[in-house]
């Protein structure tokens, strides 16, 4: 049985977001309304006991001195317009995965497979909103609809014994045998096409024929055969080729050969910017230094590492996440900076993060212009990108020290987001120079991290 609780702020406590959520439809939608209140919502989807769920309900789960709860029934009252707001399936609640963990900490034993606990919102509009304009509200400032979905309800519609239906947004299909399947690719051009299509594994026609090739290859497919494998490829082996070859892990358009024109008849070639002016640049810079360089290690770990002084090196550690920023501004950008303060700690032996810096360019926040079919405008961007790096940063406690904005309507298709940060490692390490490691036969490898959200699959698709 799934539980749920609403929360709410009681009647004489101010409702700050609701507030904020009320200014913002007047601002950016045009729409004047009377007031907003906002309720949580916790979907418990797990066999606890009605006291277990009600201990839950006044602890961890609310501030009894500011909120009051329901189990089963809903606290929406006095509106217009109800709009329930939550993740689709599979994609990450970190809220959902706290609420779970307080909840296993208060019954003294850990939720079943399969048992987790989901959040949701509920804005109560009062105002002459119709159900047209409450999905504009919802679509267009409440939620992303590429990660969340959406319930609306008239006053008239609701439900005043029961509430809003219960949702449990569990992905499906997960007791499913796992299969691998041996893919033709003795094929068509468009056949190939439609493989990489259907697969998702958004490879052009150039790379797919590269891997046909490859498959037809006597050597390899006596080589595959020597150790039991069948001579074609598997839908595992070319869903590994992709993400090797993806546009995330291999750069292709920063690494490809460039014809440059500047308007103005001038037209030059350039084979691999990377290559070109960031590689070539550091060439000759460090060519330039002499005795002088301080470059210790660049290209080859998670970040670069000069010297700083004689006991003290400096780990820096740039990177873009501009398509994922574009699609969810809030996780995009995080993820963005907590990547790069992961390379910073794994760079050498490791090195103490100290500051974090960032650079982002938006079109105008005021972009006033058509924009195409499931683009977020630019202020929505801007204001996820800024709370994701915020988040992601300050709150793991690394200062973000320093950045900048830049607007240009240039930007309304793809925002940039640059995410930077510092760190410092000892010069050497027990007479062992700390920018330095080697991965050695019989190593031990330890992962730590949160567990990840199904949203994330295949991200190196489009990253970048």
């Amino acid at each position: 049985m799934a539980w749920r609780v609403v929360v709410g702020l009681k009647d004489d406590v101010r409702d700050a977001r609701g507030e904020t959520v009320r200014e913002n439809l007047k601002r950016f939608l045009g729409i004047e309304v009377t007031s907003v209140r906002t309720l949580d919502v916790y979907t418990i989807d797990a066999a606890l006991s009605a006291d277990e769920v009600e201990a839950a309900a006044a602890g961890p789960l609310s501030d009894p001195v500011i909120q009051e709860t329901a189990i089963n029934r809903p606290l929406a009252r006095d509106f217009d317009v109800l709009i329930e707001v939550g993740f689709r399936p599979g994609v990450t609640d970190n809220v959902g995965r706290t609420a779970r963990e307080a909840i296993q900490y208060l019954t003294g034993r850990t939720f079943a497979e399969g048992e987790a606990v989901y959040t949701s919102t509920q804005y109560l509009i009062k105002g002459d909103v119709d159900k047209e304009q409450a999905e504009t509200i919802a679509a267009d400032l409440l939620a992303n609809g590429l990660i969340q979905r959406w319930d609306i309800y008239t006053a008239q519609e609701f439900d005043r014994e029961h509430g809003v239906p219960v949702h449990v947004p569990k992905v499906g299909g997960l007791d499913a045998e796992p299969t691998v399947r041996t893919i033709d690719l003795d094929v068509s051009d468009e056949e190939l096409m439609r493989i990489s299509r259907e697969g998702m594994l958004a490879l052009n026609l150039e790379e797919m024929k590269r891997i046909q090739t490859y498959a037809a290859d006597p050597e390899v497919v006596a080589e595959r055969r020597k150790y039991g494998l069948e001579a074609g490829l598997t839908d595992v082996e070319l869903e590994a080729l992709a993400q090797t070859w993806s546009e995330h892990c291999k750069h292709k358009i920063f690494s490809a050969r460039i014809e440059y024109e500047d308007g103005q008849g001038g037209r030059e070639e350039i084979d691999s910017l990377f290559k070109t002016f960031i590689v070539g640049a550091t060439r000759e810079v460090r060519a330039r230094m002499g005795d002088k360089d301080i470059c210790l290690s660049v290209f080859k770990d998670n970040a670069g590492v000069i010297r700083f002084n004689d006991d003290w090196s400096l780990c820096f550690k740039v990177e873009t996440h501009n398509s994922p920023s574009a699609l969810d501004p809030y996780g995009g950008a995080l993820t963005g900076i907590v990547g790069v303060n992961r390379d910073g700690a794994g760079t050498g032996l490791g090195a103490r993060l100290i500051f974090n810096t960032d650079v982002f360019c938006f079109a105008s926040p005021f972009y006033d212009k058509p924009l195409p079919k499931r683009l977020l405008h630019p202020r929505r961007i801007f204001e996820g990108v800024v709370e994701g790096v915020e988040h992601g940063g300050n709150k793991s406690g690394i200062p973000t020290i320093n950045g900048s904005i830049v607007f240009d309507d240039r930007f309304a298709g793809k925002p940039l987001v640059y995410c930077g940060t510092a760190g410092i490692m000892p010069a050497s390490i027990n007479g062992r120079p700390s920018h330095e490691k080697k991965a050695q036969v019989g190593d031990h490898i330890i992962m730590t991290g949160g567990r990840i959200g199904k949203d994330g699959i295949h991200g190196a698709t489009f990253s970048s």
